[in-house]
């Protein structure tokens, strides 16, 4: 994907950072929406979802979005109801209404192998324990697609990771910003990523950080 969005904020108050911060992102999925085909899929309103909000409504029906890109969808006109566009995020659906939903359908890439040292705590036939130095992207993105820590396991595991991400971030089961340091699990299958995945959701996986003040 193209870098084609440039956003140079000027020092404002710090209010001002964040709004600023928010457009730029905005800005961004939406110029990303603008190159990118899509597919329909039809939603049909049942009486669990009936007086919610169209957003959380559609994100209890769309399993794999969230909440916020679903609402930017929506302010995008991406959603239909009765071939009338719909772009308020906050309308209260009602029981039997029928939405149409645009969806991104991006092709899947694959990421190169990159012979790039990492340090390995542990490792068996499931899985990896990596500490992850700072400074360190952990998956491709957009511009930064290469030198990343899933570049490194592709080249480390011989392309023996889970795929339930896709080829997106094949093995990775959470993550850490690119400048923190610390211990990562890695799944090596996808039955693996799936039990790391349900004990990160039950929080029966205890995560310490520490942090320098100064």
């Amino acid at each position: 994907f193209p870098v084609i969005l440039r956003y140079t904020p000027t020092i404002r108050a710090t209010k001002q950072k964040i709004i600023n911060i928010a457009r730029a992102k905005t800005t961004y999925w939406r110029i990303f929406f603008d190159m990118n085909d899509f597919y329909n899929l039809k939603i049909k309103i049942n009486k669990e979802q009936s007086e919610q909000r169209l957003d959380k409504a559609l994100t209890n029906c769309i399993k794999n979005m969230s909440r916020s890109q679903l609402k930017l969808l929506i302010e995008n006109g991406n959603i239909k109801r009765n071939d009338a566009v719909v772009r308020e995020p906050s309308y209260i659906v009602k029981e039997g209404e029928i939405y149409l939903v645009s969806i991104l359908s991006i092709q899947s890439k694959k990421f190169k192998p990159e012979n790039i040292d990492i340090k390995i705590v542990y490792e068996d036939k499931d899985l990896i324990v990596i500490n992850k130095e700072a400074g360190m992207v952990t998956h491709p993105a957009p511009g930064n697609e290469d030198g990343t820590l899933v570049n490194a396991l592709l080249h480390h595991s011989k392309n023996n990771l889970s795929n339930i991400n896709d080829n997106s971030r094949p093995g990775i089961v959470h993550r850490l910003d690119k400048d923190t340091s610390g211990l990562m699990l890695v799944a090596k299958n996808n039955e693996s990523h799936l039990n790391l995945s349900e004990q990160f959701k039950a929080h029966s996986i205890t995560r310490k950080y520490e942090a320098i003040v100064w």
